[in-house]
């Protein structure tokens, strides 16, 4: 590690010239982590404003549930989260055409997630919020105390992407023959293992991989490990009470 000194040249020995780089590159990335968690806590905010509004108002989840139109809005939105990922990816770099795409997206996934909690027991709700609250917290706080120790968690990537596709495989198929209570509870407690697996994964490579430019995707990836942990918390204590 260089350290700056006063009153040092390139003659000396010494890297002055290097060490203010290293301290600037540092600074740029920390203000590209600070830029990340910034968007990512506005989308949660948007989440739980968009929720709170299918759960408080009746009406709303009624309409979606109860009436063939809101059905089809309904696929509409899920099929909308999906469809805006990709040019949400290809524009991702692209000002500002990324932030509304971000926004159209969050708030297409807030609707799904409001669907689900007005269903849902307020007891649940606030046990999953605070356990991943907490999983978060403890997992972000790790990973950068882990980075700051040189430990590398890229070796993740493969394991997670095959455990992702079979979680969907075996989420496709309890759509057409649902499971019994114990299988979703393993169900919802493999989930939750691998999205947290996830958050260690994406807060590594916030730190090391994505380019200063990649703000948008790098929140893309952490909101949807903290959304995917807190659904499957609402599994595992939805299906215990059954």
């Amino acid at each position: 590690m260089w350290s700056r000194t006063s009153g040092s040249d390139v003659e000396s020995g010494e890297k002055p010239l290097l060490s203010n780089m290293i301290l600037e590159g540092s600074e740029i990335r920390w203000a590209f982590i600070r830029k990340v968690y910034s968007i990512v806590l506005f989308q949660l905010l948007a989440t739980a404003a968009v929720s709170a509004v299918v759960v408080f108002v009746r009406p709303v989840s009624a309409f979606f549930v109860g009436t063939t139109a809101g059905l089809a809005v309904y696929v509409a939105l899920i099929a909308s989260v999906f469809l805006v990922l990709f040019p949400m990816y290809y524009f991702r770099k692209r000002h500002p055409i990324n932030y509304l795409l971000l926004g159209i997206f969050t708030i297409c996934l807030s609707f799904s997630i409001g669907l689900t909690c007005a269903f849902t027991s307020g007891r649940i709700i606030l046990e999953a919020v605070i356990l991943t609250a907490l999983v978060v917290l403890s997992l972000t706080l790790y990973t950068f105390w882990a980075a700051k120790r040189g430990h590398d968690f890229s070796f993740l990537g493969p394991f997670l992407s095959s455990a992702l596709t079979v979680l969907i495989i075996f989420g496709i198929i309890q759509i057409f023959f649902p499971f019994d209570k114990i299988s979703v509870m393993i169900y919802g407690f493999l989930s939750a293992i691998v999205f947290c697996g996830y958050i260690v994964f994406d807060t590594d490579n916030l730190i090391k991989r994505y380019s200063y430019d990649e703000y948008i995707w790098a929140s893309v990836s952490l909101y949807l490990d903290i959304v995917n942990l807190f659904l499957s918390f609402i599994s595992i204590f939805g299906a215990s009470e059954r």
